[in-house]
């Protein structure tokens, strides 16, 4: 089964605990801290494993998680780190975050991999924390939390030449001519319910991928047909060849499918009627269909056009040339736009958010949120050194600022403090 989108809840593991501990020895006065620090949590990452051409693998999968790291222990002894989670997905598949809707990772390359959720560190035991001010510190560490990420899924199968068309055009026996493919072909509309994909080899050692792709119907772009399925997979494609049946078998109209088709890529992506275009004139061997190439060649001028028959294997050598010249054109192309790229950087600003809820004043901040996660409140000095660590980012600055006062309520995440200032 071909499955091309999934949504998936991805939850890295957490760092394991640090530990506070004294060393406890007969005839050792003053043995000192020596409380380990927690181990790593694991995390999750996507691995491009080129075998794999569909995420079926994953259908079923509501959550993945990863484990927690090992918590530290007394005698100075580290907790393990927990073993990373790796997630095998085929080439083309690119990773949504859900939340924003942004486009995390667009993995192309067989064994490239992206770590879609990073385990947390693990916390430091009260050893780590011994200074010479404080050379015996009663607190430690909890794990850092892990990241929690909604995503999707979504596959693009990799080609460089898309075959598109209405149905019946001739796509799927095309593609078998071409290539060692083995794509359904019947006297019926929509054989072809996923996209096929099939290697051509050139006499001159040239080569390249051919996917031929679900046939359009009108209104594909709204989910007509099999018109997203299509749609979504021409994105990744160099070359979009419109297969068109001239000899009109079906009693359509040459002219009118290809302005079809046209419409409804520009609608769904305006980006996709950019790409090179090829069109293919199909089915030369039936009479009719050399004045509907006439016409056709009158109408549209500048377009570049082959004739061939996929029944009879005409024209179908001089076609694969072309293919391969414009791929080579556009190779040429993408390494020059890829030596003047620009890289930028982006700087949070904002640390955090205070606003004020009824009477309740409400901080927020990731930075803050995990250092609360990781403090031990039930440990006294690990309590002062958090109310430290918040004045010294300036949250009881920006408090009193807004008009925060003695005994307000100040929450973070779902704990409420009593604001002394």
């Amino acid at each position: 089964m071909f499955v091309d989108e999934i949504n998936i809840k991805i939850e890295a593991g957490s760092g394991g605990d640090g530990c506070t501990s004294f060393r406890r020895e007969k005839y050792v006065p003053m043995g000192g801290p020596d409380g380990g620090n927690g181990g790593k949590g694991a995390s999750i990452i996507f691995k491009v494993d080129s075998n794999l051409k569909t995420l079926i693998d994953l259908r079923y999968k509501k959550v993945i998680k990863g484990d927690k790291g090992i918590n530290g222990k007394g005698a100075n002894k580290y907790g393990a780190n927990a073993e990373d989670v790796i997630i095998k997905v085929p080439a083309g598949t690119t990773v949504i975050d859900l939340d924003d809707n942004s486009i995390l990772a667009d993995l192309t390359v067989d064994k490239e991999e992206y770590v879609v959720a990073l385990g947390g560190r693990g916390g430091r035991g009260n050893k780590a924390f011994a200074t010479h001010d404080n050379p015996a510190p009663k607190f430690s560490e909890k794990g850092e939390p892990g990241e929690e990420k909604n995503i999707k899924l979504e596959l693009k199968v990799l080609a460089d030449v898309g075959l598109i068309g209405m149905p019946s055009v001739g796509k799927s026996t095309l593609l078998t001519q071409i290539s060692a493919s083995k794509a359904k072909i019947a006297s019926y509309h929509f054989t072809t319910l996923s996209p096929n994909l099939g290697l051509v080899k050139l006499k001159d050692e040239r080569k390249f991928v051919v996917a031929d792709l679900p046939g359009l119907i009108e209104g594909a772009h709204q989910g007509a047909g099999l018109g997203i399925n299509f749609l979504k997979h021409a994105q990744r494609t160099k070359i979009l060849a419109h297969v068109i049946d001239m000899a009109s078998t079906e009693g359509r109209d040459p002219i009118a499918d290809y302005e079809l088709i046209r419409k409804e890529i520009i609608q769904y992506d305006p980006s996709l009627a950019l790409k090179k275009e090829v069109i293919v004139a199909n089915k030369m061997d039936i009479l009719k269909s050399t004045d509907n190439l006439e016409k056709f060649k009158k109408k549209y001028p500048d377009k570049i056009i082959v004739p061939i028959s996929s029944l009879n294997n005409t024209g179908i050598a001089e076609l694969l040339i072309i293919f391969a010249d414009i791929l080579d054109q556009e190779k040429e192309k993408t390494v020059s736009l890829h030596n003047n790229v620009k890289n930028y950087t982006f700087t949070n600003t904002a640390p955090f958010k205070i606003h004020k809820d009824n009477d309740v004043w409400v901080v927020e901040s990731r930075e803050i949120e995990k250092l609360f996660k990781m403090t031990r409140f039930e440990e006294d000095e690990a309590v002062l050194r958090f109310s430290r660590k918040l004045k010294g980012m300036g949250v009881e600055d920006e408090l009193i600022r807004l008009g925060a006062k003695k005994g307000d309520s100040i929450q973070i995440l779902d704990y409420i403090f009593e604001f002394k200032s």
